[in-house]
C-alpha cells in the first residue's frame, strides 16, 4: 500500500506556523510591510487548512457511506 502525498503542507505544520505569525503580529514590533507579508501568509495558510479539513471530511463521509447513502453524525469527544 502506498501513501498518497498531499501537495499541501501538513495541517499541524500549517497551524504551528499560523500560531507563530499571530505571536509576531501581536507583539507589534514589525514594520507595516512585514505585517502585511505575515497577514498574506496567514490568509494562505488558513485557506490551505480549510481545504485540508474539507478533504478530510469528504474522505470520512465516503468511508461512512452505507447502501449508497452518506450517514454523518456530529463529533462528540469522549470526556
Amino acid at each position: 500500500m502506498t501513501k498518497r502525498k498531499s501537495p499541501t503542507p501538513d495541517l499541524e505544520a500549517s497551524i504551528s506556523e499560523l500560531e507563530k505569525i499571530v505571536e509576531r503580529m501581536e507583539k507589534g514590533e514589525q514594520s507595516l510591510e512585514e505585517s502585511l507579508q505575515d497577514f498574506e501568509r496567514g490568509v494562505a495558510l488558513t485557506r490551505s487548512c480549510q481545504q485540508t479539513l474539507k478533504e478530510a471530511e469528504q474522505r470520512v463521509e465516503k468511508l461512512m457511506q452505507q447502501d449508497g447513502e452518506v450517514t454523518t453524525e456530529p463529533f462528540t469527544p469522549e470526556e
